[in-house]
């Protein structure tokens, strides 16, 4: 007797099958035939770094206003965004001062198309009313805007825009002196340091981030008209000066750019030697000792406070080195051009030339002694040209000849009404 064998139902387990597959189906459709959302595709531009990216944290402005990051700041926008701290005793100063020169490069365009954010990384110091008075300093204007918030949320911006190194945020008051520049629209964002040239810093700002993708057919960049140009070696003060100095300071006209700080041509002889190398070196210092000279300064450029540069003596001794070679060659350039100015100036009446003054000895002056010899000028009848000569030459044969013509017929009348009485 033999006994049957229960397999299982293939038609079954296929029906099993196709069952379980059709559930993962119905389970995933809404994420495979659902519209894909474009702010969570990296392919697409800006769309990448939106509002699923940047946290929309409320800040405050210098002005008192309350404004969201990403809706109302950055948004559709080319943005600079960089964080400082008022209290900050040397990095800040230069970073914010550098600014202004880019922000006036740019010109109306900041507050139209380019917009500046700066973030304080201590808002429990920097109140609006603080940072307002921080503004003033530098004169910044619309379009730039000085913003406060929460300690927590300042920080997690920074973290997201990249600005944020822990081993360099340690200490709450140091911070990354890089600053970021970017379109949101775009995608384009870049990390830059503040202190690059500022026509360099405006020309990425403005030019590149809104059309980066597009030829420059303005210049050739890439052939020169003749040779190739030389660059010049710069000297350690001249150097430092770019580097630390120049964002606050012009030697004589300079780049027309607005300073924070004063003038420096002929600082070298304008202070002592002993006071300059010091405020250079110690600036805060010399505040703090209320030297009268310092406080001066202080207070006549809208009490921004030198920063302290850390500089070694042989810095210093470069650097002044610099400040005179440099206000020579800048004195001498600005006194032939002032020549040349006058040369083409128009000359006034009381200068006009004279050409009937000749020299002469004058006896009556003081002999301050050989070889020189003073002299006076006499006037004379002023000497007609030939032109002149020759038509008054003409003019008085002419009339020579008609006195003796009239003489000559008044002569004969005479004669014949002699006759006549005869």
């Amino acid at each position: 007797m033999t006994t049957k064998k229960n397999y299982p139902n293939p038609g079954g387990l296929y029906a099993l099958l196709l069952g379980f597959l059709a559930s993962l189906v119905l389970f995933a459709a809404p994420s495979v035939f659902a519209q894909v959302d474009p702010s969570s595709d990296p392919r697409l531009g800006g769309n990448r770094w939106g509002s699923q990216y940047f946290p929309n944290v409320e800040l405050k402005t210098h002005t008192g206003e309350t404004v969201r990051f990403f809706d109302d700041l950055i948004k559709d926008k080319v943005v600079v965004i960089n964080f400082i701290y008022t209290e900050c005793p040397d990095a800040c100063p230069l970073e914010t001062a550098r600014l202004t020169e880019v922000y006036e490069i740019l010109g109306n365009r900041v507050g139209d198309d380019v917009f500046f954010y700066s973030i304080s990384i201590d808002p429990e110091t920097d109140t609006p009313e603080v940072l307002a008075d921080y503004a003033n300093r530098y004169q910044t204007g619309p379009g730039w805007l000085f913003l406060t918030g929460v300690s927590e949320e300042i920080e997690l911006l920074r973290r997201k825009l990249g600005l944020y190194i822990d081993e360099i945020n340690k200490d709450p008051k140091d911070h990354n002196l890089s600053m970021i520049i970017g379109n949101q629209r775009s995608g384009r964002w870049m990390k830059r340091s503040p202190f690059e040239n500022p026509y360099i810093l405006a020309n990425e700002i403005g030019s590149w981030l809104h059309s980066y993708k597009k030829k420059n057919e303005n210049q050739n960049l890439n052939s020169y008209d003749g040779e190739l140009p030389e660059l010049r070696t710069l000297t350690q003060g001249e150097a430092l000066f770019r580097a630390r100095c120049s964002a606050c300071h012009n030697i004589g006209q300079g780049d027309g750019l607005k300073r924070t700080g004063p003038n420096l041509l002929e600082v070298t002889e304008r202070r002592k030697p002993e006071w300059l190398r010091r405020w250079i070196q110690q600036p805060d210092v010399m505040l703090q000792e209320e030297d009268p000279i310092a406080l001066s300064l202080f207070t006549a450029y809208k009490k921004v406070q030198m920063p302290n540069l850390e500089l070694n003596d042989h810095e210093v001794s470069s650097v002044i080195e610099f400040l005179k070679a440099e206000s020579r060659r800048v004195s001498k350039m600005e006194s032939v051009e002032a020549l040349m100015a006058q040369i083409d100036a128009e000359i006034p009446d009381c200068c006009a030339k004279n050409e009937g003054a000749v020299l002469d000895k004058s006896d009556d002056t003081e002999d301050v002694g050989p070889p020189e010899e003073s002299i006076a000028l006499v006037e004379l009848p002023p000497v007609p040209d030939r032109g002149e000569r020759a038509k008054a030459e003409a003019l008085k044969k002419s009339r020579s000849s008609m006195a003796l013509v009239f003489g000559c017929a008044f002569g004969f009348m005479a004669i014949v009404a002699h006759r006549k009485k005869a």
